[in-house]
């Protein structure tokens, strides 16, 4: 121990265990039992980009010098990264405070040759697995067991890489919204940038702004400014407010994220340059549990506002001269009828994912850790959410594309004719019926890795 004081988890044991005495000869074995112990996820792995992003955040966190840890054992795992070792990571099984206990045991295990790894596809164990790429396990010094897995990096993995994605969707939703009013031949006077100085919130101004650029050099809005309609559905003329507010939820999901990524979360803290080590609580998940249960509310409202333009889109009640489900020969076609209840579907799950995990609590540890922020449960909703919203965008992409063509000869503005050929570049125009599963994919995964937002910003210049 520290000059031979009762310091928690050097010469202690953990949890409710607080007061068991372990002697100096036992410090290595009773870190090496900590990460067995602590190891029993359960359910499938985390996805990869998470496992990789929290491997990368451990090591930031034990860098910044307040863990304990050496300089080799976050060398040890930089290595891991940076030569495909991706540690086996069951998914469930953190409540969020303490850290993400389980999940970083089982990150940690490959390091001392213990645990199971993924290397070029194949699970492998962990001596292994570091074997295989020129690695030697390591042997844990006192305290550093306890420094691998007391923290929050799975639920900051997954708020960080979310944000990225959703920062994506929002500008998604902007591109999908003036090609959806293109095809319905709604007016652009509600996105003036008069109306959105008179409410000036931040993300309703950049939406607003979006939306009324990509609209620009519009012939189809030229051809019936002076037609009788007096306003828009509420989905087409209120998008600014709704994508806006989900923007501004995303500004305080990323300035929460953006603290914790350079935050040292252990237990307990070595503070140096006061000579003390002290038990403390920041390895407490209930920041980035409020914040990914808002991430998840933000981008599922993004999917269910965008769901009822597509439902205007193919009802002929509602489309203004488009073919009923944007089909010749409809009857004999479907056409888009189905695409809109898969949408329905994406976004009712999603409301009921938007239910927050981040207010339930259950005690662990014999009463000892008697409040815990379940932020992992939050966090694996919000990726499921994020994954449904992306499918729905992806979806009003498509019928989108496919109405605009029947305004032809006249074109959209330059934004939304980009955004229509991106689509066309991934998903031929459906003439006779076939099954769209795979193009829908295809546009979510474009949407996801930021390729439909460029092929835009190539003809408008950046979007908010």
């Amino acid at each position: 121990g520290v000059r031979g004081e009762h310091t928690y988890g050097v010469n202690t044991g953990f949890g409710r265990f607080v007061s068991a005495h372990i002697p100096d000869e036992l410090a290595e074995e009773l870190q090496l039992r900590l990460l067995r112990s602590h190891a029993c996820g359960v359910g499938e792995p985390y996805p990869a980009d998470v496992v990789r992003a929290a491997m990368l955040l451990r090591a930031n966190a034990l860098a910044k010098g307040f863990s304990g840890a050496r300089v080799t054992t976050v060398e040890l795992l930089l290595e891991c990264l940076n030569r495909g070792v991706l540690p086996w990571v069951p998914a469930r099984g953190s409540v969020g405070a303490s850290g993400d206990l389980a999940p970083l045991a089982h990150l940690a295990l490959p390091l001392v040759g213990e645990g199971q790894a993924l290397v070029d596809g194949e699970l492998l164990n962990g001596t292994a697995a570091l074997r295989s790429v020129g690695l030697q396990p390591i042997r844990l010094a006192s305290k550093e067991g306890l420094s691998l897995v007391n923290g929050t990096q799975f639920m900051t993995a997954m708020a960080a890489l979310g944000v990225v994605r959703a920062r994506r969707l929002a500008a998604t939703a902007d591109l999908a919204c003036a090609l959806s009013l293109e095809a319905l031949q709604g007016s652009r006077t509600s996105f003036r940038p008069a109306v959105h100085r008179a409410r000036p919130l931040k993300g309703q101004q950049d939406s607003a702004a979006n939306v009324w650029r990509l609209l620009d050099g519009s012939a189809i809005l030229e051809s019936h400014r002076w037609c009788d309609r007096v306003q828009d559905a509420y989905s087409l003329r209120c998008a600014p407010q709704v994508h806006g507010a989900s923007r501004d939820l995303l500004d305080y999901v990323e300035a929460t994220v953006t603290v914790e990524l350079n935050a040292a979360t252990d237990n307990p803290l070595v503070l140096v340059d006061e000579d003390d080590i002290v038990s403390a609580g920041n390895f407490h998940g209930q920041p980035l549990a409020f914040a990914l249960d808002a991430l998840a509310m933000a981008v599922a409202e993004l999917a269910n506002i965008s769901e009822r333009r597509v439902e205007r889109l193919v009802n002929p009640s509602l489309s203004e001269g488009l073919p009923p489900f944007l089909v010749e020969e409809g009857g004999l076609n479907s056409g888009f009828m189905i695409p809109q209840y898969v949408a329905a579907a994406l976004v009712s799950e999603n409301k009921v994912l938007a239910h927050p995990a981040s207010v339930d609590s259950i005690p662990t540890s014999a009463g000892q850790e008697d409040h815990v922020s379940m932020g992992n449960a939050s966090g694996l909703k919000a990726l499921r959410v994020l994954d449904n919203a992306e499918r729905a965008l992806a979806i009003e992409l498509l019928a989108g594309a496919q109405a605009i063509e029947f305004l032809a000869p006249l074109q959209p503005g330059g934004g939304v004719r980009a955004v229509h050929d991106v689509v066309r570049s991934l998903s031929p125009r459906l003439v006779e019926d076939r099954s769209l599963s795979t193009d829908i994919e295809l546009v979510a995964d474009a949407i996801r890795s930021g390729l439909v937002v460029a092929a835009a910003e190539a003809e408008v210049g950046a979007l908010a």
